[in-house]
């Protein structure tokens, strides 16, 4: 089981682009010839300069290695450089490595993931989707208009999800946290108020953020939208701001729920120390992979926090998502793109994930349980050299508002 070659793929998703500009897949092989897939989430760098960070942390850290010596690989690459701290562009890359390893050691057993996590612990995964345009509506409309949104939740609760997410309170600044435009705030309100009434108490509702007011400001918009009963606040402040989180956390009374932009058991294990945070939103492909996600899942159960690990990438870190999400008794829900993950997803993985009425099946197949569609994945190369997802530089307009596109990267 020694790993032995890398392959890195940068796949550009076709429009509408929903999961992001790009997906970065690696393939590792062993000695022996079992291949496994995994997938790095986005980086803070190029995507050229990431297929050299992802090269560099194999050839230094995994190359020869028996691929089921994962705590020692980790361990490796998290002191490198003389560190032994968080670094997300470097864990990123050892994050998609990590699972291709994961899902070696279950072809070689013979066996799903899970079940080498501690078995199946749930038997479907309740899971929500982002609230999309379909292809006849005026996509850039549709970011701020609250009846367009109630009517794609609609459309969502149709096919079985049980939560949707929106994120109509931008914009995501460089500027750090802000005070919202208080048309930002009538907005958000208008969203939450139009979507719970086009679904009732038949589904719950995710208000996203990504982390860019400030303390106050979260506080003001948290309040506003107190009478919808969302499930969770999302990220309201900056991350590494785990102090004006928990005040955050204390004075609106929805749950707060971070993670997408954490990175390693250190990270979130000072969340639930000061209380910031009860949902935790790994995501494998940047938490540091499969293992890692398990030790957080096990940190949040002992601090009675659950577990929602987040998607907005390709299906290998979705398929990572669902192995542990079976195995783990914290589940809350699982992040996917639409409908079992949209089109092309299904596609890349050989439709093997299972989606049902707003739910995941576990797979059976051996290691990931996916039969990655390599050849197509090779048939749509990114060729430029833009971020994953970027943010904007102008600061929050308070005098003509606000509009952000959703997930939606612009075409280069």
């Amino acid at each position: 089981m020694r790993l032995s070659d890398l392959d890195i793929l940068v796949v550009e998703p076709p429009a509408p682009g929903w999961g992001g500009r790009y997906w970065i897949f690696v393939k590792l092989t062993t000695a022996d010839g079992i291949t496994g897939w995994g997938e790095v989430y986005a980086a803070a760098v190029g995507p050229k300069a990431m297929r050299a960070v992802i090269a560099d942390v194999f050839a230094r850290h995994m190359a020869g290695e028996n691929a089921e010596n994962i705590e020692l690989m980790f361990r490796r690459v998290y002191s490198s450089g003389f560190t032994q701290r968080p670094d997300p562009t470097v864990m990123g890359a050892f994050s998609g490595l990590e699972i291709a390893c994961w899902d070696i050691l279950g072809k070689i057993r013979n066996r799903p993931v899970w079940a080498l996590l501690g078995g199946r612990m749930n038997d479907r995964l309740r899971t929500y989707t982002y609230l999309y345009p379909e292809g006849g509506e005026d996509h850039a409309r549709f970011w701020i208009d609250p009846e367009m949104a109630a009517r794609a939740a609609a459309r969502n609760l149709a096919r079985g999800f049980t939560a949707v997410k929106f994120d109509p309170a931008g914009p995501y600044t460089i500027r750090g946290g802000h005070m919202p435009a208080m048309s930002d705030i009538t907005r958000s309100v208008a969203f939450c108020r139009a979507i719970r009434e086009a679904v009732g108490d038949r589904a719950d509702l995710l208000f996203g953020t990504h982390g860019q007011f400030s303390v106050p400001g979260a506080i003001r918009l948290g309040q506003a939208l107190e009478p919808f009963a969302p499930l969770w606040f999302e990220e309201p402040i900056p991350p590494d701001d785990i102090a004006g989180m928990a005040e955050v956390a204390r004075a609106v009374r929805i749950p707060v729920a971070t993670g997408e932009r954490l990175t390693t058991a250190a990270e979130f294990a000072a969340v639930l120390r000061a209380g910031a945070a009860r949902i935790l939103q790994p995501a494998l492909g940047r938490a540091g992979g499969i293992w890692e996600a398990r030790k957080i899942a096990a940190l949040a159960q002992a601090h009675s926090a659950e577990m929602a690990p987040h998607l907005y990438a390709g299906p290998v870190e979705w398929a990572a998502n669902i192995h542990l999400g079976t195995a783990i008794p914290n589940l809350l829900m699982l992040e996917t793109i639409e409908a079992g993950g949209g089109a092309f997803h299904q596609a890349l993985t050989g439709h093997r994930l299972r989606w049902e009425e707003g739910f995941v099946i576990p797979p059976e197949e051996p290691g990931l349980g996916i039969a990655f569609d390599e050849a197509l994945a090779r048939a749509h190369p990114y060729r430029g050299d833009r971020l994953h997802l970027e943010m904007q530089e102008a600061p929050c307009d308070y005098a003509r508002g606000n509009a952000f596109q959703g997930g939606a990267p612009r075409r280069d």
